[in-house]
């Protein structure tokens, strides 16, 4: 029965990003929040629950990358397609942008499948990380939509969004081999940092958040190779 636990979780990964899907075309985005949050929080303990257990396996690996197609890849196009639809671009087919960042998720994917270089840390942005970033904005438009619910803003988003999916930058992953002070400082602070901007900032934090992993990954991988 153990052996089912892991998969199980990765499928309630994938239920909460459905779910997600459809909120975001009601252009409910609080319970989007919610859905992207579970499948976070899915996402994050089906491969820690497996490891405990003993029980890693090639279709949890394969059903873990399609589960995060849907929350992590097709969920966040849906929510630019959403916000572009309310754009007066004069362009009827401008919406349909959007899905670049479910095609550059895929790539992104399946490269990390097969990379070996990402078995403890990641090269491109994480799906996950890029999925909370979109993900604040609908949030952040109730306050700038000058700035969000324009369409030079929305598509530069999602092409460069997609380039670091794809991208050559190497990032950290919050999977601690030890929890020494030494080995994670960057981590630990790059944490304290995000808690301290979700406080005060709440959803418009999420940019900032995004930018300061980019940051303290640096600042790891620096030290590393030193």
């Amino acid at each position: 029965m153990k052996k089912h636990i892991p998969n199980t979780i990765t499928c309630l990964n994938l239920f909460a990003g459905c779910i997600g899907v459809l909120m975001a075309l009601r252009g409910e985005y609080t319970y989007v929040a919610y859905c992207v949050l579970a499948s976070g929080i899915f996402d994050f303990f089906d491969g820690m629950v497996a490891r405990a257990l003993h029980v890693k396996s090639i279709i949890g690996k394969e059903l873990d990358s399609l589960a995060d197609m849907v929350s992590f890849g097709f969920l966040p196009s849906v929510i630019v397609y959403t916000l572009l639809e309310k754009v007066d671009s004069g362009f009827i087919y401008l919406p349909y942008a959007a899905f670049i960042i479910c095609v550059f998720s895929a790539l992104r994917l399946a490269k990390f499948n097969v990379d070996e270089r990402q078995t403890t840390d990641f090269i491109g942005l994480n799906t996950p990380m890029n999925t909370f970033y979109v993900l604040s904005l609908p949030f952040i438009a109730e306050v700038y939509p000058d700035v969000i619910l324009n369409p030079y803003f929305l598509l530069g988003s999602a092409f460069l969004t997609s380039y670091l999916l794809v991208s050559e930058i190497r990032l950290f992953s919050m999977k601690l081999s030890n929890v020494t002070w030494a080995d994670n400082k960057y981590k630990f602070l790059f944490l304290l940092v995000a808690v301290a901007l979700l406080i005060a900032f709440r959803f418009m934090a999420l940019p900032l958040i995004l930018g300061s992993y980019f940051i303290f990954s640096y600042l790891h991988f620096r030290k590393t190779a030193v």
